[in-house]
């Protein structure tokens, strides 16, 4: 219901004020002026400076996905909590205040991040950095679950899983390979580098499940793939095949002691471990970028630290970096308390014993 309802509301709020407020005319470098509200004047047919070899509307459209996308993995870690309305709210809020400004700051011309020199082909920092350290935030406030920590919470249906993970890897290529908005070897290579990085991040995470616990897990093998995915999103265009097959490997390793740690020594209930797949992913990636970056693949970038550059990529990696913790987190908990006192965030407990379904909608997945 969140996730299909919010892909209605915030294409809506996109067409509306959220493709101006990212990419029109900069005000000093924080957010985009009013020229394109309601898609005025994005060409039908002519190119944006942004993707030179498609129609501006063809542009608009496809990164409208992007800014729907990203509030919506903060669900992911709020499962079974958070009011009906009170999502609606902290989703168009968050949309706002914290992905529009830090999309333009990233991706708009004349954005204070791009300025600098931050890399961020598509989306470590702007989505997933962001929208992981929300997530952490966001678990924060709500507080656990009812029964988190004293009953075992298991996975709905894995079945389900599996095909809604096999549908994104699948589904990943386009994201990734796409926002280079041109076909030919430098596709070609985005499409390898996202494949490899994710078969990585799927095989590492098997095989620590099995270490940890003796039975390796099909669960962990989706997540896995899902940081193998987040891992190469920010330099997919900028590294070589051979690069990210180590960067999904370290990632890999990162992210899970991250969800262990976030899960089991912080005690965040973060129902889809957001933060460490998403967020601690996506930090890791883009830093990786000011590493592993190759102008030979790439020319308009600087080569990283490890193929003979200075440290300058990877200072304004961290830069902007440490803008998406700092906006993310920072905002999540203002956005987070302010409906918390004023319309209230949370279900009352006996909602979330009888579950969202029916006491926010009266609707019921399955007939008994």
């Amino acid at each position: 219901m969140q996730t299909f309802t919010g892909l209605g509301f915030l294409s809506a709020l996109w067409f509306i004020l959220g493709f101006s407020m990212v990419y029109g005319t900069s005000q000093l470098g924080i957010v985009g002026d009013t020229t394109f509200i309601f898609f005025n004047n994005i060409p039908l047919q002519d190119a944006l400076p942004y993707a030179p070899t498609i129609p501006g509307v063809t542009f608009a459209t496809y990164v409208m996905m992007l800014a729907i996308v990203t509030p919506l993995l903060i669900t992911g870690a709020v499962a079974e909590r958070m009011k009906w309305k009170a999502f609606l709210i902290f989703v168009i809020a968050w949309s706002i205040f914290i992905y529009y400004p830090l999309a333009h700051w990233v991706w708009g011309k004349g954005g204070w991040l791009a300025q600098i020199g931050v890399f961020d082909f598509a989306g470590g920092i702007v989505i997933h950095a962001s929208a992981g350290m929300s997530s952490l935030a966001a678990a924060i406030v709500l507080r656990r679950r009812k029964h988190f920590g004293s009953s075992l919470l298991l996975p709905h249906n894995i079945p389900l899983a599996v095909i809604g993970a096999s549908l994104l890897w699948l589904g990943w290529f386009g994201f990734n390979a796409g926002s280079g908005f041109i076909t030919g070897a430098l596709a070609s290579n985005v499409l390898l580098v996202t494949h490899i990085g994710s078969a990585m991040g799927a095989t590492v995470w098997v095989l620590l499940s099995w270490k940890r616990s003796s039975r390796p897990s099909l669960i962990a093998a989706l997540n896995g793939m899902l940081v193998g995915l987040v891992a190469v999103t920010p330099s997919a265009a900028y590294i070589s095949a051979q690069s990210a097959f180590f960067l999904g490997i370290i990632a890999g390793m990162i992210s899970y002691l991250a969800m262990i740690f976030f899960k089991e020594k912080l005690k965040i209930d973060d129902a889809l471990d957001v933060g460490a797949v998403h967020g601690v992913t996506g930090i890791v990636g883009s830093l990786a970028v000011g590493l592993i970056a190759s102008a030979t693949i790439f020319p308009a970038i600087p080569n990283g630290v490890l193929n003979g550059g200075d440290w300058g990529l990877f200072q304004s990696q961290a830069i902007g970096v440490g803008a998406a913790i700092l906006l993310g987190f920072g905002g999540t908990i203002i956005i987070s308390k302010v409906i918390d006192k004023t319309i209230g965030l949370r279900v009352k407990e006996i909602e979330e014993d009888i579950g969202l379904d029916i006491s926010q909608h009266a609707e019921k997945a399955y007939l008994e």
